[in-house]
Protein backbone atom coordinates (compact mmCIF):
# COMPACT_ATOMS: atom_id res chain seq x y z
CA UNK A 1 0.00 0.00 0.00
CA UNK A 2 1.27 3.46 -0.72
CA UNK A 3 2.14 5.93 2.01
CA UNK A 4 -0.18 8.98 2.17
CA UNK A 5 2.18 11.08 0.02
CA UNK A 6 2.27 8.46 -2.76
CA UNK A 7 -0.25 8.05 -5.61
CA UNK A 8 -3.07 5.57 -5.00
CA UNK A 9 -4.03 5.39 -8.67
CA UNK A 10 -2.20 3.53 -11.42
CA UNK A 11 -1.12 5.38 -14.53
CA UNK A 12 0.87 3.46 -17.15
CA UNK A 13 3.18 5.40 -19.46
CA UNK A 14 4.93 4.42 -22.65
CA UNK A 15 8.58 3.54 -22.06
CA UNK A 16 10.69 6.49 -20.93
CA UNK A 17 14.44 6.34 -21.73
CA UNK A 18 15.11 8.53 -18.65
CA UNK A 19 14.25 5.55 -16.42
CA UNK A 20 17.79 4.19 -16.97
CA UNK A 21 19.39 7.37 -15.60
CA UNK A 22 16.83 7.51 -12.79
CA UNK A 23 17.88 3.99 -11.77
CA UNK A 24 21.59 4.87 -11.95
CA UNK A 25 21.07 7.79 -9.55
CA UNK A 26 19.03 5.61 -7.20
CA UNK A 27 21.65 2.83 -7.31
CA UNK A 28 24.38 5.31 -6.38
CA UNK A 29 22.36 6.55 -3.42
CA UNK A 30 21.70 2.98 -2.26
CA UNK A 31 25.38 1.97 -2.64
CA UNK A 32 26.43 4.96 -0.54
CA UNK A 33 23.86 4.19 2.17
CA UNK A 34 24.23 0.42 2.37
CA UNK A 35 27.95 0.03 1.78
CA UNK A 36 29.05 -3.60 1.95
CA UNK A 37 25.50 -4.71 2.81
CA UNK A 38 24.63 -4.35 -0.90
CA UNK A 39 26.23 -7.22 -2.79
CA UNK A 40 24.54 -6.18 -6.06
CA UNK A 41 21.99 -3.62 -7.21
CA UNK A 42 19.89 -4.39 -10.27
CA UNK A 43 17.29 -2.41 -12.20
CA UNK A 44 14.23 -4.68 -12.22
CA UNK A 45 10.53 -4.40 -12.97
CA UNK A 46 8.93 -2.90 -16.03
CA UNK A 47 10.99 0.31 -16.13
CA UNK A 48 14.07 -1.92 -16.68
CA UNK A 49 12.69 -3.24 -19.98
CA UNK A 50 13.29 -0.94 -23.00
CA UNK A 51 10.07 -0.52 -24.96
CA UNK A 52 7.76 -1.69 -22.15
CA UNK A 53 4.97 0.51 -20.85
CA UNK A 54 5.16 0.95 -17.07
CA UNK A 55 4.15 2.96 -14.05
CA UNK A 56 6.59 5.83 -13.52
CA UNK A 57 8.12 4.06 -10.52
CA UNK A 58 11.65 2.66 -10.74
CA UNK A 59 12.27 -0.70 -9.06
CA UNK A 60 15.71 -1.54 -7.71
CA UNK A 61 16.64 -4.95 -6.35
CA UNK A 62 19.39 -4.90 -3.74
CA UNK A 63 20.91 -8.29 -3.10
CA UNK A 64 22.20 -8.91 0.42
CA UNK A 65 23.77 -11.89 2.15
CA UNK A 66 20.88 -12.01 4.60
CA UNK A 67 17.89 -9.92 5.61
CA UNK A 68 19.01 -8.10 8.75
CA UNK A 69 15.93 -5.99 9.20
CA UNK A 70 17.00 -3.74 12.09
CA UNK A 71 20.33 -2.87 10.50
CA UNK A 72 19.09 -2.42 6.93
CA UNK A 73 16.02 -0.43 7.94
CA UNK A 74 18.23 1.89 10.00
CA UNK A 75 20.71 2.41 7.15
CA UNK A 76 17.99 3.35 4.68
CA UNK A 77 15.91 5.32 7.19
CA UNK A 78 18.97 7.49 7.79
CA UNK A 79 18.55 8.82 4.24
CA UNK A 80 14.74 8.99 4.37
CA UNK A 81 13.66 5.66 2.87
CA UNK A 82 10.60 4.12 4.52
CA UNK A 83 10.16 0.39 5.05
CA UNK A 84 6.79 -0.72 3.78
CA UNK A 85 4.98 -2.47 6.67
CA UNK A 86 2.52 -4.77 4.90
CA UNK A 87 3.07 -8.56 5.18
CA UNK A 88 3.38 -8.93 1.38
CA UNK A 89 6.29 -6.47 1.52
CA UNK A 90 8.05 -8.72 4.07
CA UNK A 91 7.70 -12.19 2.49
CA UNK A 92 6.88 -13.64 -0.91
CA UNK A 93 6.65 -17.11 -2.35
CA UNK A 94 8.86 -17.97 -5.29
CA UNK A 95 9.43 -21.43 -6.75
CA UNK A 96 7.33 -22.82 -3.90
CA UNK A 97 9.65 -21.35 -1.28
CA UNK A 98 8.71 -18.59 1.17
CA UNK A 99 11.35 -15.86 0.98
CA UNK A 100 11.97 -12.93 3.30
CA UNK A 101 12.37 -9.50 1.79
CA UNK A 102 12.09 -5.84 2.68
CA UNK A 103 10.56 -3.19 0.42
CA UNK A 104 11.22 0.51 0.86
CA UNK A 105 9.44 3.62 -0.39
CA UNK A 106 11.45 6.72 -1.26
CA UNK A 107 11.87 9.72 1.01
CA UNK A 108 8.93 12.12 0.96
CA UNK A 109 9.15 14.28 -2.16
CA UNK A 110 11.77 12.09 -3.87
CA UNK A 111 11.44 10.34 -7.21
CA UNK A 112 8.96 7.43 -7.06
CA UNK A 113 10.65 4.08 -6.58
CA UNK A 114 10.51 0.77 -4.78
CA UNK A 115 13.67 -0.69 -3.31
CA UNK A 116 13.48 -4.48 -2.84
CA UNK A 117 16.04 -6.09 -0.52
CA UNK A 118 16.36 -9.81 -1.20
CA UNK A 119 18.86 -12.52 -0.34
CA UNK A 120 21.59 -12.99 -2.93
CA UNK A 121 20.73 -16.67 -3.32
CA UNK A 122 16.95 -16.35 -3.06
CA UNK A 123 14.60 -17.70 -5.73
CA UNK A 124 12.68 -14.42 -5.50
CA UNK A 125 15.83 -12.56 -6.62
CA UNK A 126 16.06 -14.88 -9.65
CA UNK A 127 12.34 -14.30 -10.36
CA UNK A 128 12.83 -10.52 -10.66
CA UNK A 129 15.79 -10.93 -13.03
CA UNK A 130 14.01 -13.54 -15.15
CA UNK A 131 10.94 -11.30 -15.48
CA UNK A 132 13.15 -8.47 -16.73
CA UNK A 133 15.34 -10.53 -19.06
CA UNK A 134 12.47 -12.47 -20.61
CA UNK A 135 10.58 -9.32 -21.47
CA UNK A 136 13.75 -7.74 -22.84
CA UNK A 137 14.26 -10.76 -25.11
CA UNK A 138 10.70 -11.47 -26.32
CA UNK A 139 9.12 -8.60 -28.24
CA UNK A 140 5.71 -10.27 -28.51
CA UNK A 141 5.52 -10.92 -24.77
CA UNK A 142 6.76 -7.38 -24.07
CA UNK A 143 4.12 -5.80 -26.29
CA UNK A 144 1.34 -8.00 -24.92
CA UNK A 145 2.32 -7.33 -21.31
CA UNK A 146 2.47 -3.59 -21.91
CA UNK A 147 -0.90 -3.55 -23.66
CA UNK A 148 -2.44 -5.59 -20.83
CA UNK A 149 -1.10 -3.17 -18.20
CA UNK A 150 -2.38 -0.12 -20.09
CA UNK A 151 -5.88 -1.58 -20.45
CA UNK A 152 -5.93 -2.71 -16.83
CA UNK A 153 -4.86 0.72 -15.55
CA UNK A 154 -7.68 2.36 -17.52
CA UNK A 155 -10.35 0.00 -16.20
CA UNK A 156 -8.97 -0.63 -12.68
CA UNK A 157 -6.90 2.39 -11.62
CA UNK A 158 -6.92 1.63 -7.87
CA UNK A 159 -3.39 0.45 -7.00
CA UNK A 160 -4.44 -2.38 -4.70
CA UNK A 161 -7.18 -3.74 -6.96
CA UNK A 162 -4.92 -3.43 -9.99
CA UNK A 163 -2.22 -5.46 -8.28
CA UNK A 164 -4.68 -8.19 -7.27
CA UNK A 165 -5.83 -8.59 -10.86
CA UNK A 166 -2.29 -8.43 -12.27
CA UNK A 167 -0.94 -11.16 -9.96
CA UNK A 168 -2.47 -14.20 -11.74
CA UNK A 169 -1.51 -12.76 -15.13
CA UNK A 170 2.06 -12.45 -13.86
CA UNK A 171 1.96 -16.16 -12.99
CA UNK A 172 1.04 -16.97 -16.60
CA UNK A 173 3.76 -14.65 -17.94
CA UNK A 174 6.36 -16.25 -15.68
CA UNK A 175 5.42 -19.77 -16.81
CA UNK A 176 6.34 -18.66 -20.33
CA UNK A 177 9.51 -17.02 -18.96
CA UNK A 178 10.55 -20.28 -17.28
CA UNK A 179 10.06 -22.18 -20.56
CA UNK A 180 12.17 -19.54 -22.31
CA UNK A 181 14.88 -19.86 -19.62
CA UNK A 182 15.01 -23.62 -20.09
CA UNK A 183 15.07 -23.40 -23.90
CA UNK A 184 17.79 -20.73 -24.00
CA UNK A 185 19.87 -21.80 -21.00
CA UNK A 186 19.25 -18.40 -19.41
CA UNK A 187 21.13 -17.53 -16.26
CA UNK A 188 21.13 -14.17 -14.50
CA UNK A 189 23.70 -11.83 -16.05
CA UNK A 190 26.73 -10.84 -14.01
CA UNK A 191 25.59 -8.29 -11.48
CA UNK A 192 26.92 -4.90 -10.57
CA UNK A 193 28.75 -5.22 -7.30
CA UNK A 194 29.58 -2.47 -4.90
Amino acid sequence: MPFPDEPHLVAVLDYQPRWVADFERLAGTLRDALGDQARAIDHVGSTAVPGLAAKDCVDAQVLVDDIEEDRQVALLAAIGFRCRPEPWNRTETSSGQECRKLVFAPPIGARRCNVHLRRLDGPNARFALLFRDYLRADGTARQGWGDFKKRLALSVPDLSDNGQIKAPATTVLMAAAERWATETGWRPAPRRTT
